[in-house]
């Protein structure tokens, strides 16, 4: 089979991108889900804090995870710790 190693190399090279893409949440809190704010609390919270326009709220891993823009009209991508409302890490484009 003389095109083994060619397959062995673009299946690890394809492993290697999929696994470069898929970034991991981070930690937010490590206390159960019944202990978290309710996402309606959550959202008030979030709208306070001035982001606005939000595409996306979800529960990713141990976080609340929002795609919204920042009060001065910047993308972000922001992860919170569900039980307090802070900020763990903030993406903005």
């Amino acid at each position: 089979m003389k095109h083994a190693p060619f397959f062995k190399l673009a299946l690890t090279a394809s492993a290697l991108s999929a696994a470069s893409v898929a970034t991991a949440a981070p930690v937010c809190t490590k206390l159960p889900p019944a202990k978290w704010l309710t996402q309606a609390q959550m959202k008030a919270k979030i709208a306070k804090m001035g982001y606005r326009d939000i595409k996306v709220f979800q529960v990713s891993g141990s976080c609340y995870e929002i795609y919204a823009h920042t009060k001065d009209g910047k993308r972000a991508e922001v992860y919170f710790n569900p039980v307090t409302g802070a900020v763990v890490q903030n993406n903005v484009d």
